[in-house]
């Protein structure tokens, strides 16, 4: 990728990231248009939310470049959140008080999240998939045009991730904002995916999401086809050793 697409909300050219002497990205590059949602995959440690804070000027780069497009409206739903049990607070509190700048009430966020009817509730009552909605709503305040969610589905069973997953197409749809989403599992990612993409410290592949209704793993896993959810099938032209280096040819 040499050149940003004048679509491109974003873009990553080459990106190399080494902490500790250790290489966690090798040559990563990564292009989301407006409207498009990508699913970045990989097995733990490859990589993914270190990718992630590269692209939100979190992390500090050994190589490569990010192009953003000026003015660019960035929101991110984090991989966790930790709620100080003594430190009581409603969840429309929480969204009061979590951004400095706000696009939308806070009524209309939570009503777009479908979780309006928590907006009383202490942050601490509420399940774990309810905190990642309020996080979702907590995003939605800056009417964002690129949306980051790293692994926004823990924390959920089968249902709601289904669930989930057809909320962030609705955002996607409603607001025409491109959509990165993370995931630790190798193949289970949203049907609604335009591209998906394994990391392996590098770019091991990318590619369509393949409908999954009778793939043998998705069978094994749920025992019957779900709507709403893709497996993605790919083969290497590699193999990588325990630290996730390509292994050359002898």
């Amino acid at each position: 990728m040499d050149s940003t697409d004048s679509s491109a909300l974003i873009s990553a050219h080459n990106l190399r990231v080494e902490i500790n002497k250790q290489t966690i990205l090798d040559n990563v590059s990564l292009q989301i248009d407006a409207g498009q949602i990508i699913s970045l995959i990989g097995p733990n440690g490859a990589g993914k939310t270190t990718f992630v804070r590269a692209l939100l000027g979190l992390q500090r780069l050994d190589g490569g470049k990010i192009e953003r497009r000026p003015g660019l409206s960035i929101a991110y739903l984090p991989q966790r959140l930790s709620i100080d049990p003594a430190f009581p607070i409603t969840v429309e509190r929480f969204l009061e008080l979590s951004t400095e700048r706000k696009d939308k009430p806070v009524g209309a966020a939570l009503e777009e999240a479908g979780i309006h009817q928590l907006r009383k509730l202490p942050m601490q009552s509420i399940s774990g998939g309810e905190l990642q909605r309020v996080m979702l709503a907590r995003c939605l305040l800056r009417n964002p045009q690129l949306l980051v969610l790293d692994e926004p589905d823990q924390a959920m069973d089968t249902t709601g991730q289904q669930a989930l997953y057809r909320l962030i197409t609705d955002i996607r749809d409603r607001y025409q904002c491109g959509v990165l989403m993370v995931s630790h599992n190798l193949h289970l990612v949203m049907a609604a995916t335009d591209q998906v993409i394994c990391l392996q410290h590098h770019v091991c592949c990318t590619g369509h999401p393949e409908a999954i209704a009778q793939h043998p793993e998705f069978l094994r896993l749920f025992g019957q086809p779900v709507d709403g959810l893709a497996v993605y099938t790919h083969d290497h032209d590699h193999e990588h050793d325990l630290h996730g280096d390509i292994i050359k040819d002898a």
